[in-house]
């Protein structure tokens, strides 16, 4: 039976020897509990298959036992993802927070990195509501994809399939443009605790791309365009940022959370009763 998933991370695209170009993939069931689909080749969808953020989907899922994190799962059989509804920001995002809010809300970092590290009934996906916004960081990585996975990728690419013209490997082998920077959050939790994270929604890395086109190729000015809107946000949205472990870190490292999605409905009045 299909499972129906609210999309509401969809990261940045990694590549990987194994899989090719990745896109990770998590979101909500019905009951506000988080779902991870990994791996999913999202270029290679139908067209009507390729899903955005904050759409109601439906797929075939079985759990991932190549992963040890609990909420991950792949999709069965590809063909049986269908886009269902888009659910909009119409009354300040209503119908996106009907279902954010099922969700358990952290607040104590800490106790969520111990909830990670867990033997039995880990987590590695979790909702958390930062208690300040403290700055959004920018740090230049490298700008070209890893050269040795690049090669193996590229030897795969030319092992045709009996089913696939040359043409259209060297389309599916198409990756897209490396992230020269890493954006990240430095927030606070409820208890004062300072924490840094790399941001690896796709959002951020479409807004960085967009900017820089509007800036004619001038990365200061783009890279300035990024923390305004981010920073724009702590005065005026309600933030909730979503967290996930990798799977390299998962259960052992310090901090093994990256922030794969910002939700930033604006901050409802107090309306004073009396």
């Amino acid at each position: 039976m299909p499972t129906k998933v609210l999309i509401s991370v969809k990261t940045y695209p990694t590549i990987s020897t194994k899989y090719k170009e990745l896109v990770c993939t998590a979101g909500f069931l019905e009951n506000g509990d988080w779902v991870r689909i990994y791996p999913l080749p999202f270029r290679a969808l139908e067209q009507d298959q390729k899903y955005k953020k904050w759409q109601w989907v439906e797929l075939d899922l079985k759990p991932n036992t190549a992963d040890n994190r609990p909420e991950s799962y792949k999709a069965e059989n590809i063909d049986s993802l269908k886009v269902i509804e888009q659910l909009g920001t119409e009354q300040n995002w209503f119908k996106r927070k009907k279902i954010v809010n099922k969700s358990v809300i952290y607040d104590d970092l800490t106790a969520l990195i111990t909830k990670a590290k867990a033997k039995k009934n880990s987590l590695s996906l979790a909702t958390f509501k930062p208690t300040r916004i403290l700055d959004l960081i920018v740090e230049e990585v490298d700008r070209e994809w890893n050269a040795e996975k690049l090669a193996i990728l590229q030897a795969k690419s030319q092992q045709l399939s009996l089913y696939q013209t040359e043409d259209e490997v060297k389309q599916e082998f198409e990756l897209v443009d490396k992230l020269p920077y890493k954006f990240s959050y430095k927030f606070e939790d409820i208890n004062g605790k300072e924490s840094t994270l790399m941001i690896a929604d796709w959002e951020i890395g479409s807004l960085y791309w967009n900017c820089l086109k509007k800036c004619v190729g001038d990365e200061k000015k783009a890279v300035q365009q990024v923390k305004d809107k981010y920073l724009g946000f702590v005065d005026k949205c309600d933030i909730l940022i979503f967290l996930g472990t990798t799977q390299q870190f998962h259960g052992w490292a310090n901090n093994p959370f990256i922030i794969i999605g910002v939700f930033y409905p604006k901050i409802e009045p107090q309306h004073n009763l009396f």
